[in-house]
């Protein structure tokens, strides 16, 4: 490139910059309002989310559910509960840093942006172009006309703006249907969140019910140690016999390998609550207990009808319901014109003269088109989504359905297991009683060794079934909070308006869009938690 040339060049380059932004933001503010006041008719059939007709109360009845029905709601932080600061602790760490909560987080992002490229489509578009060339012919071509420059430049400068005005709403109607996949992705956030609290809280209650167990086969471990020292002293002298020695060895035995198996047990446990946490298993570890609690609270109970406002699936569900009422708009607009404006222009010199009127050029037009016959292809479409959004109407029932399925089911365990829990502790305590008898009988001589043994396995054997039927009926608990909603209200869904990640004329601050729903995300920092090994906090 010539010094000249480049002079030219630049000169040009500054004519093209001072107009583009004037221009281009005049003709955009043109269009976005001819956007909005441009009449347009709305295919898409009247939607209203289907209404059921449900039970006045429930049929089950829970122990950790108040009698009357309350207007209270179970709060965000509803582990808190079981007051216990351990469990706390670790659904703080959860919500902060496991990573399938933030992909979630991330795909409602990924939604929001989504649906801004498809509102994009029914807005102006407006490109600007710029073209510049040095040439030079060949002094001894064929046929060259005399008197004609051997070398030359030409620029070109130009633009081209497009426009379809959407009067049948395809183009708005598929914009809602991004925006209501938007907020179903708020909802699956919100039941991937509450998901992963039901379940760091029933892994925790596991764990707890493995230390409870091995507390207990440590305690059976050194009473059977002494039992068999008392036996094989009356094998010596020769009191018992030696079959008596074998059947204390046994259970001995055999309960050191219950012990080990449940220790096992409970590492593995630890180890799925370290993945929730984000941290790797080797770096993490939960410091044991010997007591199993089971927490006295009141879970304030919620009326048939409003489970519909409570449960983020239900709401998914609702969400992509209406997608698919949309999508038979988007159907029905294929069966009408559809009409698009284009205009371009530009300047053309040889000589850099860009502001005169000779050096001018342009267009402007518009397409109309209507197919007529398809072999069917838009009826069967049309066909489609009408059958889509009856599937949508089935699939919504069916999650209703379950969704008071589960709430019955987790009232009706937590309400038998809670008396299956009282019954079981009385039996432990009958069984030890006959335990201490038996070993004084056993040690006067009165029974055999096959008794004594009868009665320590009874005991054991109530003992580890009271902390299960303790731990399912946390578990239950934890159920039947999630089957409730987990404090979970359909409020906290974003608005419409609120999915646009960012403003139609906004260039700045676009790392990430500002937080709808309660939902953000770490774009500053996404590796901020990639050590994996970092100590969890006192």
């Amino acid at each position: 490139m010539t010094g000249s040339f480049r002079a030219r060049y630049q000169q040009a380059l500054r004519i093209v910059s001072g107009r583009r932004r004037s221009i281009g933001v005049w003709l955009l503010a043109l269009g976005m309002t001819a956007c909005t006041a441009f009449p347009a008719v709305d295919l898409a059939p009247p939607y209203q989310p289907a209404e059921f007709v449900v039970p006045a109360s429930w049929h089950g009845a829970s122990p950790f559910v108040e009698a009357n029905p309350s207007d209270g709601e179970l709060r965000a932080d509803w582990w808190t509960l079981f007051s216990d600061p351990v469990l706390n602790r670790l659904e703080e760490q959860a919500m902060a840093e496991n990573p399938d909560l933030q992909a979630a987080a991330e795909r409602f992002v990924q939604a929001r942006d989504v649906m801004m490229q498809v509102r994009s489509q029914y807005i102006p578009h407006i490109g600007l172009g710029f073209e510049a060339s040095n040439n030079r012919e060949s002094a001894n071509h064929l046929f060259r006309p005399p008197n004609i420059p051997l070398q030359g430049t030409t620029v070109t400068p130009g633009g081209l703006a497009s426009w379809e005005p959407d009067f049948w709403s395809a183009l708005r109607n598929a914009t809602r249907v991004e925006t209501y996949r938007a907020e179903q992705r708020a909802a699956d956030y919100g039941l991937a969140r509450l998901s992963l609290q039901a379940e760091i809280a029933s892994n925790y209650f596991t764990l707890r019910a493995y230390d409870a167990q091995v507390a207990i086969y440590a305690q059976t471990i050194d009473y059977y140690t002494t039992s068999l020292e008392i036996v094989q002293a009356q094998f010596v002298g020769k009191i018992a016999s030696a079959l008596d020695v074998a059947r204390a060895e046994s259970l001995l035995f055999s309960t050191e390998t219950k012990k080990a198996q449940i220790e096992g047990q409970r590492q593995v446990t630890e180890q799925a609550i370290a993945v929730l946490l984000n941290r790797a298993p080797g770096s993490f570890s939960i410091a044991p207990v010997n007591e199993f609690r089971v927490a006295k609270f009141a879970v304030p109970q919620t009326l048939p009808s409003t489970l519909l406002e409570r449960r983020p699936d239900i709401a998914a569900m609702e969400r992509q319901m209406a997608q698919a009422n949309r999508a038979i708009g988007i159907a029905r607009a294929a069966f009408y014109p559809n009409v698009s404006f284009r205009a371009g222009g530009g300047f053309e010199d040889a000589g850099f003269n860009l502001i005169k009127l000779a050096t001018s050029f342009w267009s402007y037009g518009s397409t109309v088109s209507l197919p007529l016959f398809q072999g069917g292809y838009r009826r069967a479409q049309l066909q489609q989504s009408w059958s889509a959004y009856r599937e949508t109407e089935d699939r919504y029932r069916s999650t209703v359905l379950n969704a008071f399925r589960e709430v019955e089911n987790n009232l009706s365990l937590t309400n038998r297991l809670t008396v299956a829990s009282n019954r079981q502790d009385a039996a432990v305590g009958a069984t030890q009683k006959t335990q201490n008898l038996s070993m004084e009988l056993y040690t006067g001589g009165l029974i055999s060794s096959l008794d004594l043994i009868y009665a320590q396995l009874n005991t054991l054997t109530a003992r580890i079934d009271s902390v299960q039927i303790k731990a399912e009926l946390l578990r239950s608990s934890v159920g039947l909070i999630r089957a409730l909603g987990g404090g979970w209200n359909r409020s906290q869904l974003p608005t419409d308006d609120q999915i646009q990640p960012f403003g139609t004329f906004q260039y700045t601050n676009l790392d990430k869009p500002p937080p709808a729903g309660g939902i953000d995300v770490n774009a500053g920092n996404n590796r901020m938690h990639n050590d994996l090994t970092r100590r969890p906090a006192p």
